[in-house]
């Protein structure tokens, strides 16, 4: 783990997204933060410890979708499949599959595995399975603020955590989608899933991965920023240590199921230049709690 040091800095960036707006003064104390998001190789350990089921592999809960077809009432997660040709960008159905038997052992669904991919993340993480995990190890998932404040590496004013170019002098500094998105992939491995943890320069910090590859789980309910937080957005006011909306403000919709919805910091290894610019400190999505998929993880931080 690194030491991170408390410290004040600017949260957010007036520069892409509306969830990301407006930029606010917050400080945070110190604390440790993994290197890395934890890998393949630590969630078995920690499974083979303790017998831990994740939410992939446990069926729906029927109190929560009572509407649910009988079809999908089973251990399943989404699975991202590159389409064949360009498709429309507003409709994610035309590259997330629900596909049964898809869990953190068979990344891609049955008959995949992780035997190469020990040292990559670990996916198809729900927010319960991280939290499990983290206590288990001794630790905690980070606050929004937290994990934004690492992953800035000590510089508040840049797009990207290296800088203000997405590739310096034409360096790859993390693993996004590099090509068009959801089909044409230029990477020249032809790998446009996960890298192992370590693949890509780390930030000021020594910490590896906080963009890219894949989102991380933090403990914050989402909330999109409200009018009254544009008062820390001058030079007078600051948030010390600020936390998320509740849990009711996550909702997805107000009449829909009541699943609450955590922040995910950080894009992944499919965001691109025209899809989902989110490979920066400042990005945010929201993501049910009991949902996971082939793209998210996470990092465990611990108190000083």
């Amino acid at each position: 783990m690194i030491l991170i040091p408390g410290g004040t800095f600017r949260t957010g960036s007036d520069n892409f997204y509306p969830e990301e707006r407006p930029r606010r003064k917050a400080r945070v104390d110190a604390f440790w933060i993994d290197d890395t998001a934890v890998t393949n190789r630590a969630f078995a350990a920690f499974v083979a410890a303790t017998g831990h089921v994740t939410v992939a592999e446990m069926p729906p809960d029927p109190r929560l979708y009572p509407d649910l077809d009988p079809e999908f009432a089973v251990p399943a997660s989404l699975v991202f499949q590159r389409t064949a040709t360009p498709v429309p960008l507003d409709d994610f159905r035309q590259w997330w599959a629900l596909v049964p038997g898809a869990d953190w052992r068979h990344p891609t669904g049955p008959g995949s595995g992780i035997d190469d991919l020990m040292d990559h993340p670990v996916v198809h993480i729900g927010f319960d399975d991280a939290q499990a995990y983290a206590e288990w190890a001794g630790k905690m998932l980070p606050t929004e603020a937290q994990w934004e404040f690492a992953a800035r590496g000590g510089h508040d004013d840049r797009d990207y955590q290296w800088g203000d170019e997405l590739e310096p002098e034409g360096r790859i500094m993390a693993n996004y989608w590099r090509g068009l998105f959801p089909f044409a992939s230029q990477k020249p491995d032809g790998n446009y899933r996960t890298s192992a943890v370590g693949s890509y320069p780390p930030n000021d910090y020594g910490l590896y991965d906080m963009v890219g590859n894949v989102w991380e789980w933090t403990r914050d309910w989402y909330a999109m920023p409200k009018a009254a937080d544009k008062r820390h957005s001058g030079a007078c006011c600051t948030i010390d240590n600020p936390r998320g909306g509740k849990i009711g403000e996550s909702y997805e919709t107000p009449h829909g199921p009541k699943i609450g919805r955590k922040v995910l910091k950080g894009g992944s290894h499919l965001c691109a230049v025209n899809y989902c610019q989110r490979y920066r400190p400042a990005s945010r999505s929201p993501q049910a709690v009991d949902s996971p998929t082939s793209h998210v993880g996470f990092r465990c931080i611990a108190p000083v």
